[in-house]
């Protein structure tokens, strides 16, 4: 853990005097962010379950004539959710974890966190509502703001401060998922950017006790039905690198198109509300022909995954209008995750693999196994953070087998997706803005600022005869 002298924490130090040790303190903040996540993520998926009322997933499985009712719901959830932002949650520099990225970066982990409430909120309606999003990154949100609140709260030094945010997403992740490991290395991937023996002691605590409280309050379960499936043999790899490279085209299409949709809702001069509604409207219409773009896209993975998914053609209609979807609802500012879409997206590309694969002649493999692999080649291309996808793999199939084609996949998709786009999902919002980071860091913080960001009309002073202890407290307060 970092020093004392790394920066004062009066509160900590007033609940662990002398015989309490700092270590044992940081570590129980460390549990209670993991359990607060918990809550907050379990919370969070009921609600989605309450406002969805037909809509969403559910929405999928309906007939054409119901889906031409249905046009309007991605509206109108557009519109409550652009109310919902404009009233309460206001404008950011950074939305989701690449806000987190750059507060853990450049402002020691704090975050927002009174604004967390409301998005959750609006998160909800979103993938309610049917907008093409997905519930994992409002679970990391969740977390992280837990964190960053009780460093805040306990006026933590900003080291201390980064690692409790930390825990806090392992531990959305792991509360999302039921995948603890893939949490940990989630934060260690991108959150904090490089491994810290103090800070990974709390990220640990963070994921297992969330993970287990997840476990009382909903039982152990994975994200997807996982049927059983043959693992492949060694002379089916290279199919793998081959899905690899496709996954990493894939992926590096989808970022670009994300922050291209971003640009240009940017551009048009429309109240800042009636974006997520007109892009609502955009994926409604969509649904119409393909209802499966809609909401999370699960049923659609689960399907794929149990080999009764649709054929080749209806696939790769897929994988194109769900990219197109996500793109236009992030980049009109539906709240919500692109991990989710970005497993849409590897599902039915293996599963289009394995359609294509049938007019081979013998050794193909398995529908479930190349829709299991191209997931995790996609999520790692988009994210650039292969390891948190390989581990995710593992967990939801607890199947050791799968990890040396998802490797291979893995490790392709990462060269072919950095190859056509340097940036990752999260940090192209960063970099387009001048934020480089390396190992959790700014490398070009001063191209970053404005000389309107660092000026300070007002000098915080402190009076003449103020006491130390005030004094102290106000130096941090004001940083």
């Amino acid at each position: 853990m970092p020093d004392r002298a790394s920066g004062p924490a009066p509160l900590l130090d007033r609940f662990a005097p002398g015989a309490w040790p700092e270590s044992f303190a940081l570590s129980a903040a460390a549990v209670a962010v993991g359990l607060a996540a918990a809550l907050c993520v379990h919370a969070f998926k009921a609600w989605i379950g309450c406002v969805s009322l037909g809509g969403g997933d559910l929405v999928a499985g309906l007939g054409l004539g119901a889906l031409a009712a249905a046009l309007l719901l991605p509206a109108l959830g557009g519109v409550v959710v652009g109310v919902l932002r404009q009233r309460f949650v206001g404008e950011e520099r950074h939305h989701g974890v690449a806000g987190i990225m750059e507060s853990v970066a450049l402002a020691g982990g704090r975050l927002r966190w009174r604004r967390a409430p409301v998005k959750g909120v609006a998160a909800g309606v979103s993938i309610g509502s049917g907008a093409s999003v997905g519930p994992e990154d409002p679970s990391v949100q969740l977390g992280a703001a837990a964190g960053s609140m009780l460093g805040q709260v306990l006026r933590l030094s900003d080291d201390r401060t980064r690692s409790l945010v930390a825990a806090g997403a392992a531990a959305g992740v792991a509360a999302a998922f039921d995948a603890p490991i893939a949490g940990v290395f989630f934060a260690v991937e991108i959150i904090l950017g490089e491994i810290a023996g103090g800070a990974l002691a709390l990220v640990l605590l963070g994921a297992v006790s969330s993970a287990a409280l997840t476990h009382v309050l909903a039982g152990h379960h994975v994200a997807f039905a996982i049927p059983p499936y043959a693992p492949p043999g060694a002379g089916g790899l290279p199919a793998f690198v081959a899905l690899g490279a496709l996954a990493g085209v894939v992926a590096a299409g989808y970022t670009r198109a994300i922050h291209g949709a971003q640009d240009l809702f940017a551009l048009l001069r429309l109240p800042a509300w009636m974006k997520p509604a007109l892009a609502g409207l955009a994926v409604g219409a969509l649904a119409l022909w393909l209802p499966g773009v809609l909401g999370v896209g699960y049923p659609t993975v689960e399907a794929v995954l149990g080999g009764a998914g649709p054929g080749l053609g209806l696939l790769l209609a897929l994988l194109v209008a769900k990219l197109v979807a996500t793109a236009l609802c992030i980049g009109a500012g539906f709240p919500g995750g692109v991990f989710a879409p970005a497993l849409f997206l590897g599902a039915t590309l293996g599963g289009a693999a394995a359609a294509a694969a049938t007019h081979l002649p013998g050794g193909e493999p398995a529908a479930v196994t190349l829709a299991l692999v191209g997931m995790g080649a996609v999520l790692a291309g988009a994210t650039h953070a292969p390891l948190t996808a390989i581990l995710l793999l593992f967990e939801l199939t607890r199947d050791y087998a799968v990890l040396l084609p998802a490797m291979l996949a893995t490790v392709t998709s990462l060269a072919v997706s950095r190859r056509l786009c340097r940036d990752s999902v999260y940090t192209l919002a960063l970099a387009r803005k001048g934020i480089r980071l390396e190992r959790g860091r700014d490398v070009e913080v001063l191209d970053a600022l404005t000389v309107g960001e660092t000026l300070r009309r007002e000098v915080p002073t402190i009076p003449e005869f103020a006491p130390a202890i005030e004094a102290l407290e106000r130096i941090q307060r004001t940083r």
